[in-house]
């Protein structure tokens, strides 16, 4: 090895040795626990360790700050201050934004902006503009709003959220209880949070950099000075339980916004929930194998493919899908007409389909009802009818077939586990029944110990049910 080889191998081991001792020397400073053979020459490498370490947090601040703005309700024109310009109903809530163009696009919250059309932007030097709401997006709750100014705008990057693992360092910048531009550093804590249920697509990165009232919509940093998320919520019970919409979704959607003042997302066209345990046994699957489809709408994308109620998609694209959180993202993140591959698990066997996907639309759905008649007890703790044109019309059922829940009783299995008075029972262990009598049948062959697989429409929604039924 050669002198210069071996200098420079010195070098390195003396910088790693320095940052091991500065982290040994931060936790002793923390616990007050004292280290014999600690020179004064070694205290004063950590110290400069630290002031290093503390200075790349100084001068992120310092970069990042200038571009995160205070959203509010208009309350008076920046043209005149004799002209008051007062926010009716519906008014916007107080938050926090991010300039990511030198356009002067604003990124933040739908629910900082509520149903404005103009709102108050606040800039670090206190110079106030009136933003217009160019686009929101309440299934993301991501809003743009669009500001015009005399000169140009401090703006800050995006970051790409697929590189952010648990663990790194971030930095929480916003106005929380009016505290303009107030920092906050911790470390990312979780990745892909989705089920907190806090809008319809959720992939959040959790974090313990304090987050608080008035931080919606404003940036989380990685020590890049990236944008990697868009803050959003807390855990009102929690403390140091955060939420950001990764910056990759954020981008996504404010493009589309920029570009048509709403987001459009592609349609497979069925119903979906989670393989539980128990439904993960009557199919003979694991749990971890993808997610169960209860329902294929007649004429929608997935329904001309061939797909079918009781199949398992395991993946999108080739790329795997456990939740029906994350099925429902990576569908909903392609644009309609984009032709997606799907593998799936039909009877025990993989297949492949291949899906033109259609376009999401909203639909109001009616639920109603029905009146119990009297009828004798079945073991599952239920009571069931024929499903009659006029009791399907009375009710606003669409599908003609099935039998019809006319009571559950308290206690019950039935009850235990979420079936409702009104419930469209269509599949008994994955046979189709028509009648309360096919129904009765198809429980009586239960055998002793066996669990029944139930297909249950509800408001015109599909899922599937496990019921364990109990000796009479």
């Amino acid at each position: 090895m050669s002198n210069r080889a071996e200098r420079f191998m010195t070098f390195r081991d003396r910088s790693v040795a320095s940052q091991v001792f500065g982290v040994v020397l931060i936790v002793g400073l923390l616990t007050g626990t004292p280290f014999s053979g600690v020179t004064f020459a070694d205290e004063l490498t950590g110290v400069r360790l630290l002031e290093e370490m503390q200075n790349v947090f100084i001068n992120l601040a310092d970069r990042v700050k200038p571009a995160v703005v205070n959203i509010s309700p208009v309350s008076v024109s920046t043209k005149s201050s004799e002209n008051p310009k007062e926010r009716g109903q519906n008014n916007p809530g107080t938050g926090s934004g991010v300039i990511v163009d030198k356009d002067g696009i604003v990124v933040t919250n739908n629910h900082v902006v509520g149903d404005a059309k103009e709102v108050e932007v606040r800039l670090s030097d206190k110079s106030k503009y009136v933003g217009q709401v160019i686009g929101r997006d309440p299934d993301t709750d991501l809003a743009v709003v669009k500001v015009t100014a005399d000169r140009a705008l401090p703006t800050v990057p995006f970051g790409d959220s697929s590189k952010v693992r648990v663990g790194q360092w971030v930095m929480a910048v916003g106005n929380p209880f009016s505290l303009d531009r107030t920092v906050t550093v911790g470390v990312v804590s979780g990745l892909e949070r989705d089920a907190v249920r806090l809008s319809r697509y959720e992939a959040f990165i959790q974090t313990d950099a304090s987050i608080n009232p008035g931080n919606s919509g404003g940036p989380l940093f990685n020590i890049k000075g990236e944008v990697i998320g868009i803050n959003t919520a807390i855990i009102n019970y929690a403390q140091g339980i955060g939420f950001a919409i990764p910056s990759n979704m954020t981008q996504q959607v404010v493009s589309q916004l920029r570009a048509k003042g709403k987001v459009v997302r592609g349609w497979l066209g069925i119903g979906i929930q989670e393989v539980t345990a128990e439904l993960a046994a009557k199919f003979g699957i694991k749990e971890s194998d993808g997610v169960l489809v209860n329902d294929v709408f007649e004429n929608e994308p997935a329904a001309r493919a061939g797909l079918k109620p009781g199949d398992i998609i395991t993946k999108v694209d080739a790329h795997r899908v456990e939740t029906p959180s994350a099925l429902s993202r990576s569908v909903a993140g392609l644009a309609p007409g984009t032709k997606v591959d799907l593998e799936i698990i039909r009877n025990g066997e993989r297949r492949a389909l291949t899906v033109d996907l259609g376009e999401r639309k909203e639909e109001t759905i009616v639920a109603s009802i029905p009146s119990p008649p009297p009828q004798p007890e079945v073991k599952l703790g239920l009571n069931v009818q024929d499903l009659t044109p006029e009791l399907a019309d009375k009710f606003k059922i669409k599908d003609q077939k099935g039998v019809l829940v006319s009571k559950v009783d308290p206690g019950s299995v039935a009850q235990e586990q979420g079936m409702r008075e009104g419930d469209l029972i269509k599949e008994v262990n994955r046979q189709l029944v028509t009648s309360a009598e096919e129904f009765k049948t198809a429980v009586a062959q239960t055998k002793i110990g066996d669990s029944v697989l139930l297909r249950v429409v509800r408001e015109n929604r599909a899922f599937y049910a496990v019921l364990s039924p109990r000796e009479k």
